[in-house]
């Protein structure tokens, strides 16, 4: 009887155990494994695509490619807010979970992660380590590795803590099999965040250094990582210049993500205190192409012979990307800024069209929106979807966001500026200011001041006429030049009245909102909400476009905070130029088709071209 109750038990538990296992396995095989994620339709590969269509599959490899870089740099380590890291540190030594498309808007395909899935819901998303994923010491990429970088990365970085704060866990879950939980449902957006994660090597990190300290993410370091991306840095002159090593045994250079990209045998960046020595060095042919951000040196510098005969190539290429919100931004955790009418004031103090004609030689377009460029801007008044969203705040956001379309203030007509001055007058005398033997004063007798804080000697020429400007209604305005490391400092502690500063936006934004306007973000150190916002409606509308399900959702809430930003006035719009300025040496090799958001990625894309080398060389009489 106990025999036959035993038999009877273990056969009961072995087909209990059977069906565990099938269940598991059918809710598993429910959730869809994704060569590639995209955000605004579908991607444009399948999951047997070979290569992308704007690389050359076959591109040589080899030769040096010499960059210009401005300021200087304290630290090898890009995931501290503190010191000046080197350029390009994280994006040419360390490995994603997904590559970013370079011609698709919000799309990745997986580099490190061989497939991602997630359950109906988002509530949570499993990626699968490709096997052959290994660090330059030969050691390979772990589950263990990519749960300690999600853990590193929030505790050293604001951004990352924000950017990953949905994320509760992250735990093994079969081989090479890495799952993340997240503390919401519905938050498309954050699988895709997810493949953007950094891999950084645990054994490294929890390593002591050369000189027996321990190694800590959260502080500067001018000791090289360790990483897997397709360079190494091999040579470090702090300030001067730093050099990358293309890591020959690329464990990811034949994947269809990278295949074709990365060329150059090195990648040598040099240090210069401002453009106009860059410049110089780079007419000379001691930098190899540059990416120029003067209108003025664009329209009157580059009449060379070397331009004239063919030797350098001047282009612009269209970029495709959503144009950054690029503006002169005052710090709202001061005083003399708190108040949206005096920041509405200092918009019509500046007369874009007259600097665009004089500096730019209209060249520029004046940025009208935060997500300016794309079908995500706010345009007209709101309807529809977008009229919906703002009606649930309307008793808490400003009234003109429903009867009034904003606008730059525009000076096209000879009266036109003296009319925007004398209504920034009435905009400061309304806020409480007065005008007192020529200075604006406030109640307490303390003149209105503004200190633009830059790092370009450049700057002081743009600002200039801005600040004559100010001037004119009584305000003390002036520019105050640091070098590239105090700048640095001050932003991190927030120490400025105001700096121009550039909003890159996406064409699928989502939880990175979070760190540009929430308030979560205005007080932590080194966060990229450098205007300060603590805006209860602004932190509302940024969650309801982070759970938004559709793209028409997307679209519509990303217009609703678009226009709630706009019309608090949080800044002054300064410009954009849609395409990218190219000057180049005539040595490079790139593909026919230039990918849409990114036209100039030189160093990943382009190649030396070793037929033009030789005859620039020759040229040259070298």
């Amino acid at each position: 009887m106990v025999q036959r109750a035993t038999s009877l038990f273990k056969s009961a538990l072995l087909a209990f155990a059977a069906v565990a296992v099938l269940t598991s396995f059918n809710a598993l095989a429910e959730d869809k494994r994704y060569h590639a994620l995209s955000l605004v339709g579908g991607p444009q590969y399948g999951p047997d695509f070979k290569h992308f269509d704007w690389v050359n599959p076959d591109a040589p490899k080899g030769g040096t490619v010499r960059v210009a870089a401005l300021g200087s740099y304290d630290s090898l380590n890009p995931f501290t807010i503190k010191g000046e890291v080197a350029s390009a540190v994280g994006a040419l030594v360390y490995d994603t979970l997904m590559a970013t498309s370079l011609d698709e808007p919000s799309t990745e395909y997986g580099l490190v992660a061989e497939w991602v899935s997630y359950p109906e819901d988002y509530s949570s998303a499993t990626f699968k380590l490709r096997e052959g994923g290994r660090f330059h010491d030969g050691k390979p990429i772990t589950v263990e590795d990519v749960i300690f970088s999600l853990e590193a990365l929030k505790k050293s970085h604001p951004l990352y803590n924000l950017y990953y704060k949905n994320v509760t866990s992250a735990e093994k879950t079969g081989e090479r099999q890495v799952t993340f939980t997240f503390d919401m449902k519905g938050n498309r957006e954050l699988p895709q965040i997810l493949g953007q994660l950094s891999i950084l090597p645990k054994h490294f990190w929890e390593a002591k250094d050369a000189k027996g300290n321990l190694r800590d993410l959260s502080k500067t370091t001018m000791e090289p990582p360790l990483g897997s991306g397709p360079y190494r840095i091999t040579k470090v002159d702090a300030g001067r210049g730093i050099t990358y090593e293309r890591v020959k045994d690329y464990w990811a250079k034949d994947l269809p993500s990278r295949r074709g990209m990365y060329n150059f045998d090195e990648v040598r960046f040099v240090y210069f205190g401002d453009s106009a020595p860059a410049f110089e060095a780079f007419l000379s042919g001691l930098i190899d192409y540059r990416q120029e951000s003067s209108a003025n040196f664009w329209a009157t510098r580059y009449n060379t012979a070397a331009v004239k005969s063919g030797k350098i190539k001047k282009e612009q290429l269209k970029d495709g990307g959503v144009a950054p919100m690029q503006a002169f931004v005052f710090n709202t955790r001061r005083k003399q800024f708190s108040d949206p009418r005096v920041r509405r004031a200092l918009n019509y103090a500046f007369n874009f069209e007259a600097m665009n004609k004089s500096l730019f030689y209209g060249n520029y377009v004046r940025v009208g929106s935060y997500f300016d460029n794309s079908e995500l801007a706010a345009t007209g008044l709101p309807q529809g979807r977008e009229l919906e969203i703002l009606n649930q705040f309307k008793d808490r956001i400003p009234p003109e966001v429903f009867t009034e379309v904003w606008k730059n203030p525009k000076n096209d007509a000879p009266g036109d500026f003296r009319k925007n001055l004398r209504k920034a007058m009435a905009l400061m005398i309304e806020a409480g200011w007065t005008l007192k033997s020529g200075k604006l004063v406030n109640s307490s007798g303390e003149q209105m001041s503004i200190e633009f804080l830059i790092a370009q000697p450049i700057m002081e020429r743009i600002i200039g006429s801005y600040i004559d400007d100010l001037k004119k209604i009584g305000i003390d305005a002036r520019a105050r030049l640091v070098d590239s490391s105090q700048y640095q400092r001050r932003l991190e502690k927030y120490d400025f009245d105001s700096i121009t500063s550039g909003f890159r936006q996406s064409h699928s934004p989502g939880n990175e909102q979070r760190e540009f306007w929430g308030t979560a973000a205005a007080d932590k150190p080194g966060s990229r909400n450098v205007i300060g916002i603590k805006n209860p409606v602004v932190d509302e509308l940024i969650e309801l476009l982070v759970q938004a399900q559709t793209r028409d959702e997307v679209v519509a809430a990303t217009r609703a905070l678009d226009r709630v930003l706009l019309w608090n006035h949080y800044l002054v719009p300064q410009w954009h130029f849609p395409y990218d300025r190219i000057a180049s040496w005539d040595i490079f090799g790139r593909a026919e088709k230039l990918p849409s958001q990114a036209p100039s990625a030189v160093i990943t894309t382009w190649w030396l071209d070793p037929a033009k080398a030789e005859k620039l060389k020759a040229q040259r009489g070298m």
